[in-house]
């Protein structure tokens, strides 16, 4: 079997040292598509080295490193085609706010291995600490078709309750034809988001907005309306992606308060809403 899911949990951990920049986390931002207005007080935050603040998202490029899906795949224990892989979810846990510019330590594992029965995914968790202490914990699910099936665990009921009654708000945001050339800047190179010839081979008629990308503006639209602008009041953001998204294309981010957090769903308005993220959760205070 090509996973190997006990050789896989019992590996070592891999630990490598990760920095970053003022100009880092702007250049995230901007990808993003902040800085709109340009002089707007509210998306100067984002983008002033003078006021910047660091929106939590910013977790999965900090250092220019992959938030797991690569790594993963080349870990003891795992042996899988490329083309099999999907990166079916995300969740940033934060222990303390992002400073604008840092050294740290990442520390990455696989953490879990589900039976899915068609498919297996993989957990890879990644924590980063300072001097200070632990900053922040990354866990990406990766999905790969085919290698289910072992009788193995099949892990906790990813999906969510749908949220009751109407949306307590809901924006759109537009996805600029250039976003995911910036976007890449950050440290994911995949030229499914850039090369025309690479996308129709994945089986995209052109190339598609980075998944993570569509994760920080989402966090972002929340941030900026329902938590004040404030980073640092964001604990947490999970969320499970469920389509793909084009550059050019309109993001309508809907959500609603509750007791855990701020449920969101978002979706591509001119595919007739397809969705886009789903079960996702901003845990806050």
């Amino acid at each position: 079997m090509p996973i190997d899911a006990a050789k896989a949990v019992a590996a070592e951990p891999r630990t490598g040292e990760i920095a970053w920049s003022h100009k880092d986390v702007q250049l995230y931002h901007l990808g993003l598509g902040a800085g709109v207005p340009a002089t707007d007080p509210d998306e100067l935050r984002y983008t002033l080295e003078s006021r910047l603040h660091v929106l939590p998202s910013f977790a999965t490029v900090a250092g220019a490193g992959s938030p797991g899906v690569i790594s993963g795949l080349s870990m003891p224990g795992v042996d899988v085609d490329l083309a099999r892989v999907l990166h079916g979810g995300q969740s940033v846990r934060l222990h303390r706010p992002i400073p604008a510019e840092g050294t740290a330590t990442a520390t990455s594992r696989i953490a879990a291995v589900y039976d899915k029965g068609t498919a297996a995914v993989l957990v890879m968790r990644t924590e980063v600490a300072d001097a200070e202490g632990p900053l922040w914990t990354n866990d990406a699910q990766i999905f790969v078709r085919g290698e289910g099936g072992w009788g193995g665990d099949r892990g906790p009921r990813a999906r969510l309750e749908a949220p009751a009654g109407p949306p307590d708000r809901t924006v759109e945001r537009p996805i600029r034809e250039e976003q995911a050339l910036l976007y890449r800047l950050s440290g994911d190179w995949n030229p499914l988001h850039a090369d025309p010839e690479f996308a129709k081979l994945a089986g995209f008629d052109r190339p598609i907005l980075h998944g993570l990308c569509t994760y920080g503006m989402t966090l972002k639209a929340v941030v900026d309306t329902l938590l004040g602008g404030d980073v640092t009041r964001v604990r947490a953001c999970a969320t499970r992606f469920a389509g793909v998204v084009f550059p050019g294309e309109t993001l309508r981010i809907r959500m609603w308060r509750g007791d855990s957090g701020i449920r969101v769903a978002v979706s591509a308005v001119e595919r007739d809403d397809a969705p886009v993220l789903a079960d996702t959760l901003v845990e806050h205070v």
